[in-house]
């Protein structure tokens, strides 16, 4: 399949994977986990119930300009397991440097173990609109008004 762009990762620890897509037609890139030798007892860490935890991944990523990364859960980990993301989805603006971490909550009933090596979400690659910010001093009206949260009927 043809890239429309590139996404240079680099290595921080050598056991680390890469973020691959896993089919032709995947939006995104699985991230694994990389737990370090040591700081987890068998390369693994139990998530409780109603724990969050930032999970390494053993990599930095140069997203490139005009783009941002967009963590996302593993639907398989949330249906299955109640484990998801609590910012999700969670922004990796295109000037950050430093390691990629996912914040995991376990929403389960039950302890869920993150071992080394894991896919544990998905980076999707989207492109990101910057706005001008201009103060106005007035808005124009629309219907909808200042209807807020489920003023549409949305139940």
């Amino acid at each position: 399949m043809q890239h429309d762009l590139t996404l240079r990762v680099l290595r921080l620890d050598p056991r680390a994977a890469l973020p691959a897509y896993q089919s032709d037609l995947a939006a995104g890139l699985d991230l694994s986990a990389c737990l370090p030798r040591g700081e987890f007892e068998h390369e693994a860490v139990t998530l409780a119930p109603r724990m969050i935890l930032r999970i390494p991944c053993g990599i930095a990523v140069a997203i490139p300009p005009g783009f941002e990364g967009q963590v996302r859960p593993r639907s398989g980990l949330a249906t299955k397991h109640g484990v998801t993301i609590p910012n999700a989805p969670g922004t990796v603006d295109a000037d950050y440097r430093g390691e990629m971490f996912v914040a995991l909550i376990n929403l389960g009933p039950e302890p869920y173990i993150v071992r080394h090596g894991a896919r544990i979400a998905q980076l999707v690659i989207a492109p990101v609109a910057r706005a001008a910010v201009v103060e106005a001093d007035s808005l124009e009206a629309t219907p909808r008004g200042a209807g807020g949260f489920g003023s549409t009927g949305g139940h």
